[in-house]
């Protein structure tokens, strides 16, 4: 089993590299003067079971450019396995067609990533659980379950006045799986616009008053939903609001909005590495996953269950 990384998120490699004790594959990935990607291993990889960590994050395209490089260049040395682990998979919200004449981009995606080379793939939180059908080849979609409550439980002690959020309708199937590992209350938020023009109003589906209540979504990119729904909560009475997301993607001004929203946390995982304004935030705290990751990696290379991980 042996282990590469790309430029995408390097200290989570380096911490799965550390929990399973490898060393990572000696490799340069750099940029020529015009930006074309060139990938370099200095090691001997014929025969081996390589595993290529890189999250398909901002610069989403550069990023994914070099996953599909690597996976030529390890095909082209011989390995004898590539799988390819995404902590987050970029494009993933475009998977249907969301007009006329419009692209389904998580598709495309992953036909790129098949024909590149990869004979297996490992990612986490999925936006949609149908994107795993989008591959021909296995596909092991994780959930940050053991991560992201087993927090909660240390942070938010006592389940009687705890309630779990979906911040829109699409989520209800992971709040609910939240909420029933937890034993907590379950509440969701109901956007509708009544006619264009018309700003949005929140319905709140879901007894939330003198509740400690925990929002918990896939992704969080602008953060408006989720401002938005915690101040909606507020003014149903919650006594406090918190955000627990698998993937921090904060694009823009977003790390500053939190900070001036009703949240008290935004609690993420490092799926995706940290940028500046994650690292100074006061509002913003990160996770790791690099020992899920890690312990599914070698569960893979073994052939033993990775779905027990989660039982």
């Amino acid at each position: 089993m042996k282990i590469l990384t790309g430029n995408a998120n390097r200290p989570l490699a380096e911490a799965i590299s550390a929990y399973l004790n490898l060393p990572l594959v000696n490799a340069s990935i750099r940029r020529f003067s015009d930006m074309e990607v060139f990938v370099e291993i200095h090691e001997n990889i014929r025969g081996e079971d390589v595993f290529v960590v890189q999250s398909t994050s901002f610069p989403t395209n550069d990023n994914l450019m070099e996953l599909l490089i690597i996976m030529d260049a390890l095909k082209r040395a011989s390995a004898r396995r590539i799988t390819a682990v995404l902590p987050y998979y970029g494009y993933a919200r475009q998977d249907r067609k969301s007009g006329s004449r419009t692209p389904i981009s998580a598709k495309l995606v992953a036909n790129l990533i098949t024909t590149a080379g990869a004979n297996r793939v490992l990612t986490v939180d999925l936006h949609a659980g149908q994107i795993q059908g989008f591959f021909d080849i296995p596909t092991d979609n994780l959930f940050a379950a053991p991560v992201l409550p087993k927090d909660i439980k240390e942070r938010f002690p006592g389940n009687n006045d705890l309630c779990i959020v979906s911040p829109d309708v699409g989520g209800v199937v992971r709040a609910r799986a939240f909420a029933k590992r937890l034993d907590a209350d379950l509440a969701i938020i109901d956007k509708r616009r009544e006619r264009a023009g018309v700003s949005e109003v929140m319905n709140i589906i879901g007894e939330v008053n003198g509740m400690r209540c925990i929002l918990v979504d896939d992704i969080v990119d602008s953060a408006g939903t989720l401002c938005n729904a915690a101040v909606a909560l507020k003014e149903a009475g919650a006594a406090s609001v918190s955000a627990y997301v698998t993937h921090g993607v904060l694009s823009g001004g977003a790390v500053s909005r939190v900070s001036a929203s009703p949240l008290e946390s935004l609690v993420i995982t490092d799926s995706i590495e940290a940028t500046a304004a994650v690292r100074v935030s006061q509002t913003v705290r990160q996770l790791t996953i690099a020992p899920l990751l890690a312990e599914a990696m070698a569960r893979v290379s073994e052939e033993r269950s990775v779905s027990s991980l989660f039982d």
